[in-house]
């Protein structure tokens, strides 16, 4: 049994209500890799080791909620191309974008892509990230989208960290299957998700529904077989146009509706009811200069659940850094410093369906990050800097 008390701490629960972001000095006792006791410590802690923390800041661990962090390759001239002028559609449509991801990424072996995401990872790791949620999309049959997802599962033993998979096999046509979008689902999409769902490496199933890529029907068809197994449902929604996307995932109870800067007053409401989470990419936004800011506003009004997340990915969002897309949420979207927090905890970790983290409260997970910060905003307001202090993942010092 391991036992031990963090003393001299000053906590941010991230708990729903104002006092999730007030400072509280109090103690955590954490036993067996959670979280036994806060303020309130037990008797029988008594000759439990106390680590003293300097009066320093703690709040959960930090919860990536939405990356592609394994990939092959890079699409560093796409970004060229971009700065030039070329629009995202247009590089898509001449066969770029995600396809060419896809051709780097059916060429890598399985040790290659976990090699090359392995930095991408310890990045976030090293600003107080405790989960990461990884998805497929980028091999486009059935072998190479499997491949991508042992991959992401390997992770896991390379490093302290929770891995959440998605299977997003709908992500784009290949060029085999062009013009043929209802026999690609019909014939990798769903046997894929099967296959994979039986091999253990699936928690959720993702599609991108946009003009480019998956319409309505045809994700329909992808969410039936995950409701069919089980799976709860996200959604790359209302990106580029208004698709009826997020009202889709909302319809079905689906986790999240990702990126959703066209999402409109009425899938707000939608999705506050049916409690799918919004969650923002906002080094999409940015790295596609885009204009159509998601609708806080609304969101607020209707009481929808925001989340954000890096997006991590070789084309439109390589971004590896949480604490910088926070500070992208609060200056791009206008998020409140609150709002970016809880968005990359409590929040994150409804947008993956998890209960056990997220907030610092007695039964969850001992997964805490440690700060040298004086005030909550200061996790936000900085730019390229990094104050963490410590990670602990399930009790251990990282």
């Amino acid at each position: 049994m391991i036992r031990y008390i963090l003393t001299n701490a000053r906590l941010l629960t991230c708990a729903e209500g104002p006092r999730g972001y007030a400072l509280r000095d109090e103690e955590i006792a954490v036993q067996d890799g959670r979280i036994a006791a806060i303020g309130d410590i037990p008797a029988d802690f008594v000759a439990a080791e106390r680590h003293d923390l300097g009066g320093r800041v703690v709040t959960p661990a930090l919860i990536d909620c939405h990356t592609h962090i394994v990939h092959g390759g890079d699409r560093a001239r796409e970004f060229e191309m971009r700065l030039g002028g070329a629009s995202y559609e247009e590089i898509a449509r001449a066969g770029g974008g995600i396809l060419s991801s896809v051709a780097a990424t059916r060429a890598a072996d399985e040790d290659a892509l976990v090699a090359s995401a392995l930095p991408r990872l310890d990045a976030l790791l090293a600003e107080g990230v405790g989960t990461v949620e990884v998805k497929s999309g980028y091999g486009l049959t059935i072998e190479d989208e499997i491949r991508m997802l042992r991959a992401a599962r390997r992770l896991e033993r390379e490093r302290p960290v929770r891995i959440v998979t998605s299977w997003l096999a709908a992500h784009a046509v290949p060029p085999e299957y062009k013009g043929r979008p209802d026999d690609y689902v019909t014939e990798v999409a769903i046997p894929g998700l099967r296959a994979a769902h039986e091999a253990g490496l699936v928690d959720a199933v993702d599609g991108f529904c946009e003009s480019i890529a998956f319409l309505i029907p045809q994700i329909t068809r992808l969410f039936d077989v995950a409701a069919e197994l089980g799976l709860p449902v996200k959604l790359h929604a209302e990106q580029l146009s208004h698709q009826a996307g997020a009202w889709l995932v909302a319809s079905r109870g689906g986790l999240s509706a990702d990126h959703v800067e066209y999402v409109d007053a009425e899938d707000a409401r939608a999705m506050a009811e049916a409690g799918t989470v919004a969650t923002m990419l906002p080094g999409a936004f940015y790295t596609l200069r885009e204009t159509q800011v998601p609708p806080i506003a609304e969101f607020r009004k209707a009481g929808t659940v925001m989340a954000l997340a890096t997006d991590c990915n070789p084309g439109t969002a390589p971004l590896t850094s949480i604490l910088l897309t926070m500070n992208m949420g609060a200056t791009l979207f206008r998020m409140t410093p609150e709002e970016c927090l809880r968005g990359v905890t409590a929040n994150a970790a409804r947008a993956l369906g998890l209960t056990d983290r997220g907030v610092l409260a007695p039964g969850m997970r001992a997964d805490l990050a440690v700060w040298n910060i004086d005030h909550p905003s200061e996790l936000t307001y900085r730019i390229g800097f990094n104050p963490l202090h410590a990670r602990y993942f399930g009790g251990v010092k990282c």
